[in-house]
């Protein structure tokens, strides 16, 4: 239940992660994000992040890269709604610093699971890396 606390707290907009959280804190505020992505809430997704948040996403398909910022991200996202993408975080795990979700993802009717590592400063995600099928990513996306 609290991370739907969170949820509506990201929503209104208030910052619910303060400079030095503490492990319970940055889980749920993890938690939180992923809940505002799967229910389809960019804006809620986005708010504890860094404005110049890094999301890496590795291998040669044409969504593999490195990108920069709220308006890349959503471009990415955008990239993965064509493809009728939709994902269930099944664990988490953490520490004051960094969050290691494990995903199920569902792209264009395959599925795969990844890891996502996401790392926080002040009270801020600042970056994510994603640990993933680079192949099964190619064959959905095609290669660059």
């Amino acid at each position: 239940m609290a991370f739907l606390k969170l949820w509506v707290d990201a929503r209104r907009g208030d910052r619910y992660v303060d400079a030095g959280q503490s492990a319970e804190e940055i889980i749920g505020s993890a938690k939180a994000g992923y809940a505002a992505f799967s229910w389809g809430d960019p804006a809620a997704a986005m708010a504890n992040m860094a404005d110049d948040v890094e999301w890496v996403v590795p291998g040669n398909s044409t969504v593999s890269g490195t990108y920069h910022g709220k308006e890349e991200l959503g471009a990415f996202w955008m990239k993965l709604a064509e493809k009728s993408y939709t994902q269930v975080a099944e664990l988490f795990l953490g520490d004051e610093e960094r969050v290691m979700v494990l995903v199920h993802a569902t792209v264009a009717g395959e599925s795969s699971d990844r890891v996502d590592i996401l790392t926080y400063r002040d009270g801020k995600l600042v970056k994510i890396q994603n640990v993933l099928d680079t192949l099964f990513e190619q064959r959905i996306f095609g290669t660059k």
